[in-house]
């Protein structure tokens, strides 16, 4: 019940209408990762572009790059054809450098794309970035004006809406207890209230596929965390610029990313994250890493300081060995 199992369901009916597709769901859709991510539209495949040409090569680097341009132009046109109303705004995306480490970092994914031929980047200066936001936290910026932000919750809820339409029969409210494979090639899918026979099944588990024993080798659920203020006066907004609105991330390893809401509170999440291991899936809340992530905010914006947070909050999402999806 992810964007994954949604989209996946969606598809399904779209590319041939007399398919019946059935979509199980422990909870309700968008109950993980699909719900409780940072809301950014994006292009990123991997770590950096550095590592992932020097994992994949040039060319399938490149080619995960556009690849990924093209799926943020579809998610736009998708919200806007489907009338999704999830807060999306086509503002951006910024990664910024904060320290001499992260600017070669940064400068080193320009050179790439240099090479590559593509364009749809801007290099922001210190000049530039000063004219958009009200602090001195940012040295170099790497901005995408084809990205933006979106509330993920409302994303999920209405990527349900449009596969009912098309015909997907979605049950909410399903643990799967089991599922087997029978001899004549169906799959049993055991649920507490009933079974659903079917020709294929796709697994669409994300960080709940540790799981699954034969997947849980080819990834681990990493669990980030956000905070979430109380919506900034006018005052407080003029005082920090981000005219832009663009969703903003650092270049560190262990990363920040932050955004503006539809009623101007902002999200700040990242920081540390702690890794799961077995059945282990208890580690949504992180008073350590709150307490950093609301410190972050006034890092970068002293004008903030005291600014209240309402709402923290943290889930799993799947960590792959090469840091790029599996699929298969």
């Amino acid at each position: 019940g992810g964007y994954t199992g949604l989209s996946t369901g969606y598809h399904l009916k779209k590319l041939n209408p007399t398919l019946d597709v059935r979509l199980v769901e422990s909870d309700v859709c968008g109950y993980g990762a699909s719900g409780r991510n940072g809301g950014f539209s994006m292009t990123l495949f991997g770590l950096t572009k550095g590592i992932t040409a020097f994992r994949f090569n040039d060319e399938k680097a490149r080619a995960a790059q556009t690849y990924m341009e093209k799926a943020v132009d579809y998610l736009h046109d998708f919200i806007t054809e489907h009338e999704i109303a999830c807060d999306y705004e086509q503002s951006g995306y910024l990664l910024v450098g904060t320290s001499d480490a992260q600017v070669r970092r940064v400068e080193h994914d320009f050179k790439i794309l240099e090479k590559w031929g593509l364009r749809g980047v801007e290099r922001w200066d210190r000049k530039r970035l000063a004219a958009e936001f009200s602090t001195d936290f940012y040295k170099l910026g790497w901005f995408e004006p084809r990205c933006g932000i979106l509330n993920p919750a409302k994303l999920a809820r209405g990527l349900k809406r449009v596969a009912e339409s098309e015909g997907v029969t979605i049950y909410e409210q399903s643990p799967v207890t089991g599922f087997s494979k029978e001899r004549s090639g169906e799959f049993i899918v055991q649920t507490v209230d009933g079974a659903v026979r079917a020709e294929h099944l796709v697994i669409a588990t994300n960080a709940y596929s540790i799981l699954f024993p034969e997947l849980r080798a080819l990834q681990k659920p990493a669990f980030t965390h956000i905070v979430l203020t109380e919506p900034l006066t006018d005052a407080q907004l003029a005082s920090i610029g981000w005219g832009c609105r663009a969703g903003v991330e650092d270049a560190r390893d262990l990363i920040h990313y932050y955004r503006l809401t539809a009623d101007n509170r902002i999200a700040m999440g990242g920081g540390d994250v702690s890794v799961g291991y077995g059945a282990d899936l208890d580690k949504d809340l992180n008073e350590k890493v709150f307490r950093h992530l609301e410190g972050h905010i006034t890092e970068v914006f002293p004008q903030l300081k005291g600014v209240g947070i309402t709402h923290r909050w943290g889930g799993a999402v799947s960590i792959t060995v090469v840091m790029a999806p599996v699929i298969g």
